[in-house]
């Protein structure tokens, strides 16, 4: 028997979970059957339980974007896993149970000595991360200037230690100045409060500089200061509206500076990737957790049972982290 959390209507996700058994069957053909280890509570996750993700959900349901655990048995066609390998769960659902079972090719195989923790939340924010500094402006010079709102968020903490990483500088807006010396330690080269004066800094900061590429996962206001700040030709990438607000372009913005606006949702991102893709994103950032270079933050880890108070944990904007579900 395995057990797994389910929603059979959408709603507030504190609401309308519900632990439930099942029992396991054989994995068939090129099935594989995972004993599930560890998987984040991400805002992905509870907007898709409310029915407001971008991908209608279809009760029952089983959430959960992402998770790791170990391969505990193969359908006799498997060629590429074997029992005992560790993986992450490419499926984009159904990561909050002890036992996930779906095709092969659903799974990607990842060091055993790595963090499980950490591997378990390496598919979104660390990719959406990768993917916003590497696939847009491709031309970015070392040293160049980036800038993004929502910067002590998952994906923002990843973009610093990326940035970082490829020789990029970082400004960051966030909302409370409190955070400015935790996001400097992690790496940010500067960091300001995502207001118009906070706008102000940044440009007396970087002078005649460009900043080419700036990421929004906010919207309203603060997509504004971000397209005040960027460069004429500068590009927008909008990942997220955590304000749930719309983005709303100054015209001045599209006339005088011609700016690029640009949408990214990983999710359609995995579902085109070619299996080269994906791991030209998957090695490169597993080297960078086993090394340390590429750490997310952990507000807590809770038993299965206790879901409930993870849920309303990670429903809570004072966090430290991630909240993560373990699944023993």
């Amino acid at each position: 028997m395995s057990q797994f959390l389910q929603f059979d209507r959408t709603g507030n996700p504190a609401e309308v979970l519900q632990l439930q058994e099942r029992e396991l069957t054989p994995p068939e053909g090129h099935e594989v059957r995972v004993r599930m280890r560890y998987a984040p509570v991400n805002p992905a996750d509870l907007n898709f339980i409310e029915g407001t993700y971008g991908r209608p959900a279809h009760p029952p349901c089983i959430p959960g974007h992402e998770g790791c655990g170990e391969v505990e048995a193969v359908g006799e066609k498997v060629t590429s896993l074997e029992k005992g390998d560790v993986v992450i769960s490419l499926l984009g659902t159904g990561c909050w149970t002890q036992h996930l079972t779906a095709a092969e090719h659903h799974f990607a195989k990842i060091p055993p000595q790595i963090d499980p923790v950490q591997a378990c939340m390496m598919r979104v924010n660390p990719v959406t991360a990768w993917a916003l500094l590497k696939h847009y402006q491709t031309d970015l010079p070392k040293g160049a200037w980036v800038a993004q709102n929502a910067a002590n968020s998952g994906v923002g903490r990843a973009f610093i230690q990326l940035a970082k990483h490829f020789g990029f500088r970082t400004l960051n807006f966030v909302r409370r100045a409190e955070l400015f010396d935790e996001l400097k330690t992690l790496g940010a080269d500067a960091v300001f409060l995502d207001t118009d004066e906070g706008v102000t800094e940044a440009k007396k900061l970087v002078g005649d500089e460009p900043v080419m590429l700036a990421t929004n996962a906010v919207g309203g206001d603060s997509a504004i200061h971000l397209m005040d700040l960027l460069s004429p030709e500068g590009m927008l990438v909008t990942y997220g509206a955590m304000s749930r607000r719309s983005l709303k372009v100054p015209n001045k913005f599209l006339i005088f500076k011609n700016l690029q606006l640009r949408g990214l949702w990983i999710t359609k991102w995995f579902e085109k990737a070619s299996t080269a893709e994906l791991y030209e994103v998957l090695d490169p950032l597993t080297s960078l957790i086993q090394s340390g270079e590429l750490v997310t933050a952990i507000d807590e880890i809770v038993p299965l049972a206790e879901f409930n108070r993870a849920i309303k944990r990670a429903q809570e904007g004072s966090r430290g982290g991630k909240v993560i579900l373990d699944l023993a």
